[in-house]
Formats: C-alpha cells, sequence, structure tokens
C-alpha cells in the first residue's frame, strides 16, 4: 500500500512534463501589423522598445549619458574634491559623500564634504555643498565645530566653475 502513494507524485510528474513538450503554434493575426514590423524595436512589450529606466531613445544632450545628474556637474564635483577620499559616489542619485580628510599643514583639524547634485541641467542652483569640520582636542578625541557658511558656498562656485569648463571645453571639439 505504500509503495502506490509513492507512485503518485512520480506519475502525477511524467504527466505535467510531457505537457511541456510539442510545437508552439502561434496566431499571426493577433496584430494588423506585419510580422517583420512587430520587434523591429527589440521588444515584446511594445512598438515603442520596452521600458526605459534612464530616459528615452532620443538624447537631448550631451550632458546626461546615462547618469541621473548632470554630467557636467557630476565630472566637475568629482574633479574639485579629487585631493580627497571619495567614501561614497552614486550618479543616479547625485550624491558624492568625501571621508575625512585632513592635511598635513593642520593634522589637528579634518573635514569632509557631502556634494549633492540636485538637477538635470548645469544652472546655479543644480549643486549642494555641506562642509563638516572636526578639531582634535586636547584629549585627542575629534569634536564637530562650525563651518563658515563662505566655505561651502566657494566649494560650490568651485565645482561650478570647473563644469562650465568642461562644458565650454566639449562645445569646442562638438
Amino acid at each position: 500500500m505504500k509503495n502506490s502513494f509513492a507512485f503518485v507524485p512520480v506519475a502525477l510528474g511524467a504527466l505535467l512534463l510531457s505537457a511541456c513538450g510539442g510545437d508552439i503554434v502561434t496566431d499571426p493575426t493577433y496584430s494588423d501589423k506585419p510580422r517583420e514590423d512587430l520587434y523591429k524595436h527589440g521588444s515584446l512589450v511594445s512598438d515603442e522598445g520596452g521600458w526605459s529606466l534612464l530616459g528615452g531613445k532620443e538624447k537631448k544632450s550631451s550632458e546626461n549619458n546615462g547618469i541621473g545628474v548632470n554630467g557636467f556637474l557630476w565630472r566637475a564635483s568629482l574633479d574639485t574634491v579629487s585631493f580627497m577620499p571619495i567614501a561614497s559616489a552614486d550618479p543616479f542619485g547625485g550624491v558624492i559623500l568625501t571621508d575625512w580628510y585632513s592635511t598635513p599643514d593642520a593634522p589637528k583639524e579634518r573635514a569632509k564634504l557631502n556634494i549633492i547634485i540636485r538637477d538635470r541641467e548645469l544652472t546655479a542652483t543644480g549643486v549642494k555643498v555641506t562642509v563638516f569640520r572636526q578639531v582634535k582636542n586636547a584629549k585627542g578625541v575629534w569634536e564637530n565645530t562650525t563651518t563658515a557658511p563662505a566655505t561651502a558656498s566657494a566649494m560650490e562656485n568651485a565645482i561650478l566653475t570647473r563644469a562650465r569648463q568642461l562644458r565650454i571645453s566639449q562645445k569646442q571639439f562638438d
């Protein structure tokens, strides 16, 4: 009796697998378009070529090639903070986080930056920099201190200046 119950799952499995064989017959009348035009964009989803995660088929400008933010601001930000170690960089979200950096001239002082690129266009409000600063106290412990607002503004201006330089140099070669 026990052996006959073991046969049931095997028989059901064989029956199900046998249903998978055979030729698939398709009905070409499901569309009014010629068969060669159905997959001209390489998509089974739609005639437009499916979904695009990074924008449409047309590239509106050379400023946005595969990243979610303005390419000039992105490259300019990385160029501007290239002397600092990068802790994290997300080109789709437009966020660059640096690690703590101390200059050889001031080893008891360190800074880190958070750079957020806000826009896909090259505008003055397209980048936001936040500066964090710490000073080592007499016990050797790092303490947070304030930074002058002009420091973040100077970094933003340096990034914007570099982005404009990159854009001008690209326009010369176009």
